[in-house]
């Protein structure tokens, strides 16, 4: 059974990830309105004046100042956002599709950076997985109570400046010294891409940034090659990016001219987005799996394709975001991300879920949804409120589509609540898995050459799951024995997902996770 406190707060979590996933809807120009004052003599400004200099005890104005704002914008909507700098160069960072560093991820196991990924064609190459980074410019770096915060900062930073790691590989005792120049670090938008079944492709994408166009359409013209005829595309737990980005994706599927999305606003006049000619996959079998967390330019790409009877839709209903924002950056690095106009999908709909009750009901409404047992049941969500009364919209086929609150699916699939047990977030948000990878999996994985052999010849026996769980009771002290027999399953299944990932990469971790996975059989099944 379900259980509603943990399923908020999991829920909860999992929202303030998307509300920042989808703070950038589009930039438009960098500068404010004609006539719009910010002279510093409106009324905020004079009373953080009076407190900077008048104010009996010593505050940080600039904190201050970023709360205000804040708290003005989220009364205006859920996604109009003040972002503190380092914020802000995170969430650009990560749509830019790039940054400059040496590219790397990492794991912090025992007080001791363990490198788990290196990136293609970055200045890490000489580095290999599982590489213990000892020393940092002949100075002490394991050991020193590090903190991700001060990882990032140390491992980035201008190109071509250098930087010394001092390395212990595993499976030699003997330190080495590596000198890589920091430099353009590519950062792709795709998770995975693979043969999913005869002539069948899949592809997830994690996010709309610049660069999804261009790596989808490599992904896709590798999987032609291999094959593939039908396509199924992956934008569950998508929170969205830039909206020219989910235009461009639009036009992968459809004919030159077609209607994508428009938007408008009181300042903005209508501005339609339409299909180029250079689409890679305007004919040919689609579905698009979606669920409660994907949002903003993964629910324009599922609305256009669903307007026109191009794909299946195929999961839960979508997150509900029909608001576009306006990048305004500040001179300290800091920025407004402000709601200039709604869009609408091509039938005319805008599936902007209600915020007339506030912001924390605004948060609480994917919680409510749970509570109706929504994501457990298509009846339940057809009676939702918004779906009840009547709609004027339809596909170009005649197929009714409803608006406010998201895309509904074509193809319903339940959500498995085995998936998402408080233990199973709490292991996530330990590093439990990957940590274990590490520290007790190394002998299996050496006995594997290729992703395809281990992918298809291991699984986690009863004995690794007994010594999973004994291994995490460090960490975790207490873990509800009903949840590990609940979760027994899907936590075998992680242990070799995260497995295969450390060795082979997203690809395989995710070919893992979907062996088991009923949205996406019932996704092959529609398009079959």
């Amino acid at each position: 059974m379900f259980d509603m406190k943990k399923g908020a707060s999991i829920i909860f979590r999992s929202l303030i990830l998307i509300l920042i996933g989808i703070a950038i809807g589009l930039f438009m120009a960098d500068n404010v309105r004609p006539g719009m004052s910010l002279n510093g003599n409106s009324k905020i400004s004079k009373v953080l004046q009076l407190v900077h200099r008048k104010y009996v005890d010593s505050v940080n104005v600039d904190s201050i100042e970023g709360v205000t704002v804040n708290d003005l914008l989220q009364s205006l909507d859920p996604h109009s956002l003040y972002l503190p700098p380092q914020q802000a160069e995170s969430i650009n960072e990560r749509l830019d599709g790039e940054f400059n560093g040496i590219g790397i991820e990492y794991q912090l196991l025992r007080d001791t950076l363990i490198i788990t990924q290196v990136y293609n064609d970055s200045p890490a190459q000489k580095v290999l997985t599982g590489d213990r980074v000892i020393d940092v410019n002949s100075k002490k770096f394991s050991g020193t109570h590090l903190t991700h915060t001060y990882v990032n900062k140390i491992f980035k930073g201008q190109n071509d400046t250098e930087i010394a790691l001092s390395i212990i590989r595993p499976a030699e005792k003997s330190i080495k010294i590596y000198h890589i120049k920091r430099g353009h670090v590519d950062l792709s938008s795709l998770d995975a891409a693979y043969i999913a079944a005869p002539s069948t492709g899949y592809i997830k994408i994690s996010k709309f940034a610049s660069t999804t166009d261009a790596d989808f359409r490599g992904a896709l013209k590798k999987l032609k090659a291999d094959g593939m005829q039908k396509l199924v595309l992956d934008l569950r737990g998508n929170g969205g990016g830039y909206l020219n980005s989910a235009t461009e994706l639009a036009s992968e599927f459809l004919d030159k001219g077609k209607l994508i999305v428009y938007t408008k606003g009181v300042h903005q006049p209508r501005e339609e987005y339409l299909a180029s000619d250079s689409g890679l996959f305007q004919h040919g079998k689609l579905a698009v799996l979606i669920d409660e967390y994907s949002a903003s330019a993964s629910e324009i790409l599922a609305g256009a394709l669903q307007d026109f009877d191009r794909a299946t839709i195929v999961g839960r209903r979508s997150f509900g975001k029909g608001l576009v924002q306006q990048q305004f950056p500040f001179g300290d690095g800091s920025a407004v991300n402000l709601t200039v106009a709604r869009y609408y999908t091509p039938s005319g709909r805008s599936i902007q879920k209600s915020y007339k009750g506030g912001l924390e009901s605004y948060r609480n409404e994917l919680n409510e949804r749970v509570q109706k047992g929504e994501l457990f049941s298509e009846e339940s969500y057809l009676k939702d409120s918004s779906f009840k009364t009547a709609t004027a919209y339809h596909t170009s086929g005649g197929r009714k589509v409803f608006s406010g609150g998201g895309i509904m699916p074509d193809v319903f699939v339940p959500a498995d609540t085995s998936e998402n047990t408080m233990l199973i977030q709490e292991l996530n948000n330990q590093q439990l898995f990957s940590a274990f990878v590490l520290d007790k999996m190394q002998p299996v994985l050496s006995k594997f050459n290729t992703d395809d052999s281990f992918l298809k010849n291991y699984n986690v026996s009863d004995d690794q799951f007994d010594n999973f769980i004994v291994y995490a009771s460090k960490t975790l002290k207490e873990m509800d024995s009903n949840e590990i027999k609940i979760s027994r399953d899907n936590i075998k299944l992680l242990l070799k997902a995260y497995a295969a990932r450390y060795k082979w990469g997203d690809t395989a971790y995710f070919q893992v996770i979907n062996s088991d996975d009923n949205t996406l059989k019932k996704a092959i099944e529609s398009i079959n």
